[in-house]
């Protein structure tokens, strides 16, 4: 292994043009004769659009023009659609209401797009929205879930009666139900999941450009997988054909999921450049981003977790209802159902288990994929409910969980799952060492004479990635495969660009991609180069999310590369008068084993681009490209402990310590994925302790800044102790897991376990903020 390959801690290379001001985002992007958007956006969560009265917007300075929904549905543009198929238990298909780009008679959320201002600057955009004069007739409106499904609630779609989308289960109910009558013990608990805002560092930003000397279109966009852009906007929203459609996402900063989707503001932006022929562009600001970028979470569940007499769970039974907000967003319906129950068996052999999931419409922001989809509030759910159940058993929460560790491999759950590999003890008995989890009644004790309360707990997770096969998949529902592509171009000096279909907003493919390269052809990491993010350079692929750029993307240029050496080895064969299976590649030559004949690398790139002395038959150039369908998700799982003490007076929670102990197979970059665990922690501390959507009984967002809305700052966090441990991945040719949103699952029921540990009871919910605290210490009060 180089020093620059597989292992090794090399500096992102992408790092210098972000710290140095030089990274090229769409808000940067400029182009001749471009104009600017600003949306006018509903007031109300519900209510009926009656007359739109633009007269007094489009005269005032600047303004291009103003332009509505009935325009946009005049020129056939479609509608959003939720990319992933749900049928209900009864076999009905999910309920996807209209969801039009601009509302066109309703609106169903503060938020909702009602008209596009194009304007020569965005101030001048922005005072002609507020001079768009609109009739509303305001309609009764519902936020909560649980109120959705309620007799006589505010009806949100006509599609969907009773606000239900879909109902669907996944399981053994009878064996479930047989398992729990006949427990030794039953515990029974109610598990609320908070609603979240993504809140990346670049708030979304797109510009559209129609050519119409080409009938062309481009869009730039902060997009996790910019051909899946462009396939749905030209396959179902009749923005453009395929080929007339570029998309490019450029530095992207940050994603978390909620960049996956196409929103309404991409298909609007394209269609406005060529009505009004400029080039039109539209970058939210944060109060937008609150409103209108999809949320994460939002789960209510009822769960049975049933025991023997030897404390061995028998079965498990969840009832989850979740709020998708006032549409279906992209992959929303895939979150509650094949994200999230099909993980409900965590790290433990339960041999039975039902999950019963119902999706409701309600009146605020669509929900979506965010950090984990599905996993977090799976863990959640399964690791809040295992601490309650030592407790009530009184019985170690790490010797309950032990005991029922899955320890034979491959291992097939009862929600489809198969777990390919994994060692949970390792994990579990690496976090209890680094945690000191023996020495914790000392340190409580003397907590206790400082008058302060100390808890701790612990989670154990598990999560799946690299979501596949895409034959499975599309069973199931996916509207799209979910391979990965890559081409390896080797130019006629040796140096190499890899195209890859994945896309990096903050992972460091860049480096992480290179080194893979690097280590197999040894050559220097900087003659190599990683193109991503442009439809017109790269062939089609899928994207960025879920953790899958290492399992499948770098699969795809494993594969690649495969032929691309293949190719080299022949060519240095000829050359060297050897045998092809004599060659090997070392150093960035290729050398006849067992002696001294070689020929540098750049000497072999340049011999297939000549041309001149190629063996008999074989085509000049040295490029390959490959396509990879995994044959299994991956299953990254680990051990996270939390530590914490508690001032009863203030209910100030003083995390003292946080260990985690985390499986990711085979690593690339051990500095990257620190920090890809080090970010995901402090993204599950915010939801545990401090983040939180809410919405009065009006639908008005009222944590629509951070004035409200509360981010952890870096006194929030601890030093975290970190640990690898590694039972390689079978199912794909690195041996890689994903490490991308661990650190978002394992840490809120961590969190959660130990405070609930320090104030001695169950009674509280995300997030736990001093208040809520201080009330669970103080009930009387």
């Amino acid at each position: 292994m180089g020093v620059e390959g597989i292992g090794a801690r090399v500096t992102r290379k992408e790092d210098k043009r972000f710290l140095t001001g030089k990274g090229r985002y769409t808000d940067d992007m400029t182009v001749p004769g471009m104009k600017y958007a600003y949306f006018v956006r509903s007031p109300y969560a519900h209510a009926k659009i009656g007359n739109i009265d633009a007269t007094a917007a489009k005269a005032m300075p600047g303004v291009i023009d103003v332009l509505d929904g009935k325009q946009l549905q005049a020129d056939g543009i479609g509608n959003l659609i939720c990319g992933w198929m749900i049928h209900s238990k009864d076999g009905t298909p999910m309920k996807m209401g209209a969801w039009h780009p601009l509302a066109v008679d309703t609106v169903r959320y503060v938020g909702d797009a009602i008209a596009i201002v194009v304007a020569d600057s965005s101030g001048e955009a922005r005072d002609a929205a507020e001079a768009v004069v609109i009739d509303y007739e305001q309609l009764p409106t519902v936020v909560e879930a649980v109120a959705a499904l309620a007799s006589g609630a505010p009806q949100i779609h006509p599609e969907a009666p009773g606000n239900l989308i879909f109902d669907w289960q996944i399981g053994e109910p009878d064996a479930t139900d047989k398992a729990i009558a006949a427990a030794a013990h039953v515990t029974e608990i109610e598990i609320t999941n908070n609603r979240l805002s993504p809140n990346p560092m670049e708030p979304r930003s797109t510009l559209g450009i129609y050519d119409s000397s080409e009938d062309h279109y481009t869009c730039y966009t902060t997009s996790q997988n910019p051909h899946v852009a462009r396939l749905v906007m030209s396959a179902f929203y009749n923005v453009a054909p395929e080929n007339k459609l570029r998309v490019i996402a450029p530095d992207v900063g940050g994603g978390f999921g909620s960049k996956i989707y196409i929103y309404p503001e991409e298909i609007i932006c394209l269609w406005a450049s060529k009505k009004t022929g400029v080039p039109v562009k539209w970058t939210s600001d944060r109060t937008e981003a609150f409103l209108t970028d999809a949320h994460g979470r939002d789960h209510v569940s009822k769960v049975k977790m049933a025991f023997d007499a030897n404390n061995r769970i028998t079965a498990l039974k969840v009832d989850t209802i979740a709020n998708l907000g006032a549409y279906m967003s992209l992959f929303s319906s895939a979150v509650p159902t094949y994200l999230y129950a099909t993980l409900l068996s965590g790290q433990y052999d339960i041999p039975a288990i039902h999950a019963n999931v119902r999706t409701v419409y309600t009146n605020t922001v669509p929900v979506d994929a965010y950090r984990g989809a599905g996993r977090p509030e799976a863990t959640y759910l399964l690791e809040r409910t295992m601490e309650t159940a030592a407790r009530e058993l009184g019985v170690s929460p790490a010797e309950l969980r032990r005991a029922n560790f899955i320890r034979t491999f491959p291992h097939q759950t009862p929600v489809i799952m198969n777990y390919d590999a994994g060692d949970y003890e390792a994990s579990l008995n690496a976090a209890m060492q680094a945690a000191d989890w023996n020495g914790f009644a000392a340190r409580r004790s003397q907590s206790e004479a400082k008058g302060k309360r100390r808890g701790i707990g612990m989670s154990c997770y598990i999560e799946a990635c690299g979501i596949a096969p895409s034959a499975a998949v599309g069973s199931l529902g996916a509207g799209v495969g979910l391979w990965e592509s890559a081409e390896v171009r080797v130019n006629a000096v040796g140096t190499i660009e890899v195209l890859t279909g994945s896309h990096s907003h903050g992972q460091g493919h860049e480096t992480t991609f290179a080194q893979l390269v690097a280590g197999r052809l040894g050559v220097p990491i900087e003659s190599i180069n990683i193109v991503h993010g442009d439809t017109d350079k790269v062939q089609m692929g899928m994207g960025t999310y879920g953790s899958r750029s290492g399992a499948v993307g770098m699969s795809a240029v494993v594969k690649a590369l495969d032929k691309v050496e293949a190719k080299a080895k022949k060519i240095a064969a000829h050359l060297m008068e050897a045998s092809e299976e004599d060659i090997v590649i070392e150093n960035g030559e290729l050398k006849v084993a067992g002696t001294d004949k070689s020929v540098p690398w750049f000497q072999v790139a340049l011999a297939s681009y000549t041309a001149h002395n190629l063996p008999s038959g074989m085509e000049p150039g040295l490029k390959e490209t490959a396509f990879y369908d995994p044959s299994n998700f991956t299953f990254p799982a680990g051990c996270y402990i939390a530590e914490v003490e508690i001032d009863p007076d203030t209910g100030e929670t003083d995390i003292v310590q946080f260990v985690a102990a985390d499986d990711f197979g085979n690593i690339i970059n051990p500095m990257i994925v620190e920090g890809q665990v080090h970010g995901g922690i402090a993204q599950g501390i915010g939801q545990a302790l401090l983040e939180n959507v809410q919405y009065d009984e009006n639908g008005q967002l009222l944590t629509a800044s951070y004035m409200d809305y509360a981010m952890p700052r870096a006194d929030d966090l601890p030093s975290f102790k970190l640990s690898h441990q590694n039972t390689p991945c079978p199912s794909n040719p690195l041996g890689i897991k994903g490490c991308g949103e661990a650190g978002a699952i394992g840490s809120p029921p961590a969190l959660i376990n130990a405070i609930t540990d320090a104030i001695g009871h169950n009674k509280l919910t995300m997030p736990a903020t001093p208040m809520k605290v201080w009330q669970a210490l103080h009930p009387a009060h």
